[in-house]
């Protein structure tokens, strides 16, 4: 590994002096200057490894130099030699002050000057070898975070799918109230994260009904009472097999899966939540959810009209949805349309289930 040595005195015989000890020591390209601020132009787009600096020299003097140098922050951990007189003691501390490393006084002793320097250069190499190290390891950390997270996202597929082949109600519908959620979030001035979240969480909102009966869950015609609760019970179901986990995205599905059957006004399930005790999350899904599942074709009902839909939501605005996400919903209008003209809908024996980042 090949290092910069600076060396930066007014003293042209010191500067040959000193080029001439650094070139004993293998692995160091010495470079001189002798004129102080010319070397602080070059390290300012230089890579210098090693500085020795003469205290005595015209503006900017050493102590200047290195107050300066030190400031550049692609320089800060760059080792100093500071060249004083024998009596320089203030000198020596001032420099200490502003960030010099060591110290070699006048006269210059060669054997001592090229000791200084060549532990300067194994500090140097150390310092370069663990930053890439640190360097190297970050890569391999973002590679293997990015690994798990794509797993973690296949996993939220796969479980959207075992959903999708128990209920008809799902196929695309679920991709594309993803999709018209992140637009409500991103109108409420949701983080960029924050949306990405809901994105990836909100296709489980129905996992729950893997755990309903087929002669329910599948019924075509309206549910009895008795059947309604327990076709309610797959908000808990949901909640009990997403919570619990480590994952940002399971745990914001398993609150979704919980409570997007909510209303905002307190009448709905499983905890008769009202206004703002239902989370965010819980609050804007419903609105893409019911949408998106009004202007979809059914075994036992036609699709709605986008706009006869749009005009049950603004209806129920303030009963079943939080006003401010049925205010961002139309506010987002065109682009919910866009969303469904990009995800046709799929027969359920056909059904494909795109990946919620695409």
């Amino acid at each position: 590994m090949k290092l910069n040595v600076i060396i930066v005195d007014d003293s042209q015989i010191n500067l040959t002096l000193f080029k001439t000890f650094v070139s004993r020591i293998d692995g160091l390209e010495p470079l001189c200057f002798d004129v102080s601020a010319e070397a602080l132009a070059w390290c300012e787009s230089g890579a210098p490894d090693i500085v020795i600096v003469d205290y005595m020299m015209p503006a900017p003097d050493g102590i200047e130099f290195v107050q300066r140098l030190t400031k550049m922050p692609h320089l800060r951990d760059v080792p100093v030699i500071m060249i004083t007189a024998n009596d320089q003691k203030q000198v020596r501390l001032a420099a200490l002050d502003s960030g010099a490393t060591d110290f070699l006084t006048k006269p210059v002793d060669k054997t001592e000057f090229i000791s200084r320097v060549r532990n300067m250069a194994t500090m140097r190499r150390n310092h370069l070898l663990l930053r890439d190290r640190a360097a190297l390891l970050a890569v391999e950390v973002a590679t293997a975070t990015a690994t798990i997270v794509e797993r973690e996202r296949e996993t939220i597929l796969r479980l959207s799918k075992a959903a999708e082949y128990r209920d008809p109600e799902t196929g695309d519908h679920i991709v594309r109230m993803a999709h018209v959620a992140k637009l409500i979030g991103a109108k409420m001035g949701l983080s960029a994260a924050d949306q990405q979240l809901l994105l990836e969480a909100a296709p489980m909102h129905d996992i729950g009904k893997v755990g309903i009966p087929d002669h329910i869950l599948l019924k075509p015609g309206r549910l009895t009472p008795d059947e309604f609760v327990l076709m309610q019970r797959h908000s808990v179901i949901g909640h009990a097999i997403l919570a619990g986990s480590a994952s940002p995205v399971l745990e914001a599905a398993a609150d979704i899966a919980l409570s997007h059957h909510e209303k905002f006004d307190g009448s709905g399930y499983p905890r008769g939540l009202r206004g703002n005790e239902i989370s965010l999350f819980s609050r804007i899904v419903p609105v893409s959810d019911v949408y998106d599942a009004l202007t979809s074709e059914r075994p036992y009902k036609r699709a709605w009209s986008p706009t006869d839909a749009r005009a049950y939501i603004i209806e129920n605005s303030g009963r079943h949805f939080d006003p401010i996400c049925v205010e961002a919903f139309l506010a987002v209008w065109d682009e919910v349309l866009d969303v469904r003209r990009r995800f046709a809908n799929d027969s359920p024996a056909e059904a494909s289930i795109p990946h919620p980042l695409h």
